[in-house]
């Protein structure tokens, strides 16, 4: 066996690598991001930083906590137990702001919620010829939310809709029906169980403005860990615009691994729904950068909810929504 032995100069600087590399592990401060929903391409960029480096590169270490039917994964960022949660749209931020609780969004990994509705092709072939449907099955939190919207500035009746049971088999037995869905999830599953390609109406198409998928974390994480929370929206944007745009494959990995019931035919239908669409990146982010957010548009979305008879006019939202992370035009030069 032949050792070698590191003597003076040579001693010192390897001592002295070893000391980088130390306080490299150290630096690496752990953080926890909870996702609303069981592992799928739509939580990809995310997943993406975490498996290649991006995350890290910045110093933190991130686990990403699932979420899924039994999982109230905000609850556990309110009680101080995770760091991030991936929100839904405005309207949350809106009621923490009515409520007094400290939730405030920091970025948008989604320009344009994924909600759709879904019809039968050669019977309601347009947005106004779905108005005239006498069956639209739309769960509780749809019809207390962007179904008032659709009542209000759309001529849609409270009498059309029956209760949504996340079961598209009504929907594919009455040709004279509509169904809401999310843009990957049940236009898939139709086409799989059915044999046919619905129509799919993206509901931000016309004019549901809300921003999806929002990063949120809690002001006092800002108040006091502000580089944690640069790092975790500058490293999930640069994840979204590689899994869109890059060698996407340790996210794709990362996701089946977490959830194996996910299959690779379901993640290429929604990455291609995501990048078709414009989900992620499209308006604002074409100069800004994906995660962009502008306080017109929140003013805006809030207006129409208050004319919708969603959410009362004298909540105080502007303390649930920080501007400053993102609109920096961070990614742009990663955009094909």
């Amino acid at each position: 066996m032949h050792i070698t032995v590191l003597t003076g100069r040579r001693a010192a600087a390897a001592a002295s690598a070893l000391a980088l590399l130390a306080g490299s592990a150290a630096a690496q401060e752990r953080v926890t991001f909870g996702t609303n929903w069981l592992p799928q391409a739509e939580h990809g960029g995310f997943y993406q930083a975490m498996a290649d480096g991006t995350y890290a590169a910045c110093g933190l270490e991130v686990e990403i906590v699932p979420g899924g039917p039994q999982v109230n994964n905000r609850a556990l960022m309110m009680a101080g137990r995770i760091d991030f949660h991936m929100g839904g749209n405005l309207l949350e931020l809106f009621s923490a702001a009515q409520e007094g609780i400290p939730i405030v969004g920091v970025a948008a990994a989604f320009q344009k919620e994924p909600q759709v509705l879904l019809t039968h092709p050669g019977v309601a072939d347009t947005w106004e010829a779905m108005r005239e449907l006498p069956v639209l099955f739309i769960g509780d939190a749809g019809f207390a939310s962007y179904y008032q919207w659709m009542i209000a500035a759309h001529g849609f009746t409270p009498e059309q809709r029956q209760v949504y049971t996340f079961n598209p088999a009504p929907f594919i037995a009455n040709p004279n029906s509509g169904m809401q869905g999310y843009l990957s999830s049940e236009p898939f599953a139709v086409e799989q169980e059915a044999g046919f390609a619905p129509n799919v109406f993206l509901i931000a198409d016309y004019g549901w403005n809300t921003y999806s998928t929002i990063i949120e974390t809690m002001a006092d994480t800002i108040a006091n860990r502000r580089e944690v929370v640069e790092c975790f929206v500058e490293g999930s944007i640069k994840g979204w615009y590689t899994f869109l745009y890059g060698d996407n494959s340790a996210g794709v990995e990362a996701i089946m691994a977490a959830n194996p019931e996910m299959g690779m035919d379901k993640i290429d239908f929604a990455i291609a729904k995501m990048l078709s669409e414009g989900i992620v990146d499209s308006g604002d982010t074409l100069e800004l950068g994906i995660g962009a957010m502008t306080e017109e548009r929140v003013a805006s979305f809030f207006e129409l909810m208050v004319e919708a008879g969603v959410v009362d006019a004298d909540i105080d939202w502007t303390a649930s929504v920080d501007f400053s992370f993102v609109n920096q035009g961070l990614g742009l030069d990663m955009r094909p």
